[in-house]
């Protein structure tokens, strides 16, 4: 996940030491998604982490990397035989353009109202190709992973220069699907911490099918966990590929 924190400058410059290669199982079951296809959009792409290491394997065709936060982009921008676009989806322009839609880091879950949802797999749909694909995860809620976001299961990073931060989470209120929580960075070399609000959506395997099969989008394989084992009721990921239907 994104935090939308990250959108302050400092802040953003911390992002890869919490949310880096080494510290996600993530983005080495994506990487070999985005080298098999020729155009690749990454929808929430943070500092381009995925995409940047795809150009760097040798990626030869058209990376697209898309997300709200100007700060993170900055950091991405780095790298500039990558497309990098602010926004949100309605940024994107043409239609059936991509072989294949990621969303990484439980960046699905911001999506918190039906109308949201409905707009972005819609627009989504609209943006592959007549055989792309769209890959992307979100925790299954029975799960219940919110319970251990509490002050004891802060986690801490360092960055090159030795400085270090924690984040600590804090739930406020769970309504059903939707999860309402705090995020409080603290560092020695601040003088207050910074705290952020964030709601995410925790769609269970049957109420996703649905809501995919309604935007025209079918399931083509289905995870529980990052090593493409089978989804059970107590693997704690619902990673799925889907296809236009």
């Amino acid at each position: 996940m994104v935090d939308r924190l990250f959108a302050d400058p400092v802040l953003a410059r911390w992002y890869d030491a919490f949310c880096g290669w080494d510290q996600r199982d993530d983005l080495d079951f994506y990487l070999p998604l985005v080298l098999s296809a020729q155009s690749v959009l990454d929808v929430g792409c943070g500092t381009g982490l995925l995409l940047r290491r795809a150009r760097e394997m040798g990626h030869a065709g058209r990376l697209c990397g898309l997300d709200p936060a100007d700060a993170m982009l900055d950091l991405a921008r780095k790298s500039v035989d990558v497309e990098w676009v602010l926004g949100d989806l309605g940024s994107v322009r043409g239609e059936n353009e991509f072989e294949l839609v990621v969303m990484t880091g439980h960046a699905f879950q911001v999506l918190v109202d039906d109308s949201e949802l409905q707009d972005g797999l819609a627009r989504i749909r609209s943006l592959l190709s007549a055989e792309g694909r769209f890959a992307f995860e979100t925790r299954n809620p029975l799960v219940r992973a919110w319970e251990r976001w509490t002050p004891e299961h802060a986690v801490e990073a360092i960055d090159s220069s030795g400085r270090v931060m924690r984040m600590e989470q804090h739930v406020q209120a769970v309504d059903g699907e939707v999860v309402r929580f705090t995020l409080t960075y603290t560092s020695p070399d601040w003088d207050a911490p910074r705290v952020s609000e964030s709601t995410l959506r925790f769609l269970g395997a049957d109420a996703l099918s649905q809501v995919l099969a309604e935007a025209g989008l079918h399931i083509d394989e289905q995870f529980g966990d990052w090593d493409r084992s089978p989804l059970t009721d107590t693997s704690p990921e619902i990673i799925t590929i889907a296809r236009r239907a």
